[in-house]
């Protein structure tokens, strides 16, 4: 009897201390909405196009697919578009070169044959990026972590239409110089300016549910919002922080038309409301992805996408989403 009693109370003690479903992330975080720039640097090289020489596509009959990841040229790893030339350029065998591609997660090797033209330069057929540039809105930052939040999805790859696997990036100052206005189906944009030698934070992870990394700049200690979880979500009235001029964060009238638990970054159907912000964007517009979206004095998401052909439409993720993903 006296064991079973000593057994009993540690399972009690174990319920007690282990916690089910607990996640790190604070109940408060610090109000993001402001635009920032953001560089991406791809794992491995990523192949976007194809160009014919002599009439043949030269990539697609070595095997090699949009969206494919060049990271070794004969066994040597490259990381950029110049140490992959230099590679090619040092490994030509009978006007051919071993390469070492990733389809998804699986490593290919493929021989890639090469033409000189005229100038006596190889020429590979194929079109490559390592690195994206662009402009985004940021969510928030967890005070107690510095982990930050943008976007609130994936970073794509326009050409290939693939997410972009990212090795390494930085979120910097950028500053709103002008805006196009969404048009039937035409997404509008904003424009913007960069300085990148003020860096706000590294770029960790390039996911479905955005972007996270480490804040490395300074920020504002007062300025925290209470995280709401979905179930607090209702229809009605809510706002959005973005930014369209300058570098001010302002707050926009939107309206909650529909609420999806079971969508994994749809979650929050919205329209715009507010005149100011229509008159200026006529909807949601590139760059406004990752612009908290706000009810009742809390976070509940971000948005992240726009409605082609209905434009005062867009779509929002909840923050509780963006928060689990920044913090596993």
């Amino acid at each position: 009897m006296n064991f079973k009693r000593k057994l009993l109370h540690f399972f009690l003690l174990l319920l007690l201390v282990v916690p089910i479903n607990v996640y790190a992330y604070s109940n408060k975080v610090i109000l993001g909405g402001q635009n920032i720039g953001i560089e991406v640097h791809s794992d491995g090289i990523m192949v976007v196009g194809f160009y014919k020489v002599d009439d043949v596509y030269l990539g697609r009959n070595a095997g090699i697919d949009i969206g494919d990841r060049i990271i070794k040229i004969a066994n040597q790893k490259v990381s950029s578009i110049a140490e992959m030339v230099t590679a090619i350029n040092q490994s030509i065998d009978n006007s051919k070169v071993k390469m070492t591609i990733l389809k998804g997660n699986k490593e290919t090797d493929v021989t890639l044959n090469l033409v000189k033209d005229n100038n006596d330069v190889y020429k590979t057929g194929l079109y490559v990026k390592d690195e994206i540039t662009g402009i985004g809105t940021l969510t928030y930052i967890d005070p107690e972590t510095k982990i930050f939040g943008a976007l609130g999805h994936e970073i794509v790859e326009a050409n290939s239409n693939s997410k972009f696997e990212i090795k390494e990036g930085k979120i910097f100052n950028s500053k709103v110089t002008g805006t196009i206005k969404s048009e039937g189906n035409t997404t509008g944009e904003k424009n913007a300016i960069f300085n990148k030698n003020i860096v706000y934070g590294n770029i960790k992870e390039n996911t479905i549910n955005g972007i996270y990394g480490n804040y490395t700049s300074e920020f504002n200690n007062n300025n925290l919002i209470e995280i709401a979880n979905p179930s607090e979500i209702v229809l009605g009235e809510a706002s959005l922080l973005t930014v369209l001029s300058g570098n001010e964060v302002k707050e926009y009238k939107i309206n909650i038309l529909k609420i999806n638990t079971s969508s994994k970054t749809k979650n929050i159907l919205f329209e715009i409301t507010d005149d100011t912000l229509l008159d200026v964007t006529n909807g949601v517009i590139k760059g406004m992805s990752g612009s908290p979206i706000i009810q009742n004095n809390k976070l509940i998401g971000a948005v992240t996408h726009a409605i082609v052909n209905d434009n005062e439409k867009g779509y929002g993720i909840f923050i509780t989403t963006m928060l689990e993903e920044g913090e596993n």
